[in-house]
């Protein structure tokens, strides 16, 4: 048996947020009663795969049970990787991170490269904050591919993935099961948990906040009550299937920002069943239940958080995932997109689809912006005249967009392959330099 990634899945998933889920491909494949038992069923190896300590409070204890026909310890030494090393996990300085410009940066799109290139090849870190060794803040990736993986499996030991598509679907195999992700949805993929990714349309780019530290989880929801924004239910998770296939294949690893690689003499994806609450999932940002202003004033941007990853300063997240979707604008007397800023926190914006309601030219699909601590920013200069000329007696609704943000509660260092790409939009302050003055002390 094999898993065919040539074509959607057929498979369901299981719906839930962070659930005790239980499946099996073959019956009776789960063990009753036990995790470990003397023999498991079919022939298969019992393992654990942990997320968190063993002693975290149950409430933020994540592991799986894995039922496979080989442990994850088979497999030949690593070496380091031959293919493209443009992967950053310690963002001290160095001759990858130089010096922090207190510069806004923004950039044009990767380009699809010209070489075939699979997900693996097509990696490169644009940004990121602490270190991966120590397990706290993150690193913020790009990735432009054109062709499937073939015959070679890929894992990061340094965190977990947060996969933003913009263009091309993804078909990702997993040990778990199988996820089918296409631009608008995210997948998020556990630290040491071993996939490979499909392109079934053929070029693919898109955008990956790589978090080292505590596991992502939906936000408290306060005041807003019990329902809104991120719902559980909507985030879904693979069912287990497995392929029992042989040959000669390759497991890379990705470990302290660096690639490794490993012969290996059968698939990965054996897993026959599993339960436990760490597992792959993925989410439409099309569901996201928006909420904001029907009376005045413009809401901080936090009332659009889908994910987030706490720190150790209760209400200071290490990581934000934030979108900014379609949604309805209807407050009065009010400038209603973004206004100006400046911010403790530093904030790694990228567009999915559409335009950005605060640009109106220059944030394209696939680019990217950085603002970083401290860093004024805001709308540009046309956006702002058409804004405070509007007629705001009238909803209006942004339409045709999807945009997100990564925002972090440390600064966001870009790496020297970030400041140094011809894709860097040297002019990009020039959107703020038409900003005309119109205070005028004698009239109110």
């Amino acid at each position: 048996m094999t898993l065919d990634l040539s074509t959607p899945a057929r498979a369901g998933y299981l719906s839930g947020f962070a659930n005790e889920f239980a499946t099996e491909a073959l019956p009776g494949a789960l063990p009753h009663g036990r995790n470990s038992p003397q023999r498991a069923p079919y022939g298969l190896y019992a393992e654990q795969l942990s997320g968190t300590a063993f002693t975290a409070p149950r409430g933020h204890n994540r592991r799986s049970w894995l039922y496979r026909i080989r442990p994850a310890a088979v497999h030949r030494p690593f070496e380091p990787f031959t293919g493209p090393q443009r992967l950053v996990s310690e963002f001290g300085d160095s001759v990858d991170v130089p010096p922090t410009p207190p510069n806004q940066l923004r950039w044009d799109p990767l380009p699809m490269p010209v070489e075939p290139t699979d997900f693996v090849e097509g990696l490169v870190t644009m940004a990121g904050n602490g270190s991966a060794a120590a397990m706290n803040g993150c690193a913020i990736h790009l990735y432009a591919a054109n062709r499937s993986m073939q015959d070679r499996f890929f894992y990061s030991a340094d965190g977990e993935l947060l996969i933003v598509p913009q263009q091309g679907r993804l078909f990702i195999a997993t040990e778990f099961g199988r996820l089918d992700v296409e631009p608008f949805e995210i997948a998020v993929i556990p630290r040491g948990v071993r996939f490979s990714v499909a392109l079934p349309d053929g070029d693919a780019r898109g955008y990956i906040c790589e978090n080292f530290g505590a596991l992502l989880r939906l936000p408290d929801l306060g005041p807003i009550g019990s329902n809104g924004l991120a719902n559980p239910r909507d985030f879904l998770t693979p069912q287990a299937a497995h392929e029992d296939r042989e040959g000669a294949f390759e497991l890379v690893a990705k470990l302290n920002g660096r690639l490794w690689r490993a012969d290996i003499g059968h698939s990965p994806f054996d897993v026959v069943a599993w339960h436990g609450n760490y597992a792959p999932y993925k989410y439409d940002l099309r569901l996201f239940n928006t909420i904001g202003s029907i009376s005045f004033d413009h809401p901080d941007p936090s009332i659009f958080l889908v994910l987030q990853s706490q720190s150790d300063t209760p209400g200071v997240d290490a990581i934000d995932f934030v979108i900014f979707p379609p949604r309805w604008l209807a407050a009065e007397d009010t400038f209603r997109p973004p206004w100006f800023h400046r911010n403790v926190a530093s904030e790694f914006m990228g567009l999915v689809h559409g335009a950005y309601d605060a640009k109106a030219e220059g944030f394209v699909p696939g680019g990217a912006s950085l603002h970083n601590c401290m860093s004024g920013h805001g709308p540009d200069a046309d956006t702002f005249e058409k804004a405070s000329a509007g007629d705001t007696t009238k909803p209006h609704k942004v339409d045709a967009t999807m945009a997100f943000m990564f925002e972090t509660r440390t600064l966001i260092r870009p790496t020297r392959y970030a400041l140094d790409t011809a894709q860097l939009q040297a002019d990009y302050f020039e959107c703020w330099q038409g900003i005309r003055k119109h205070f005028n002390p004698e009239q109110r």
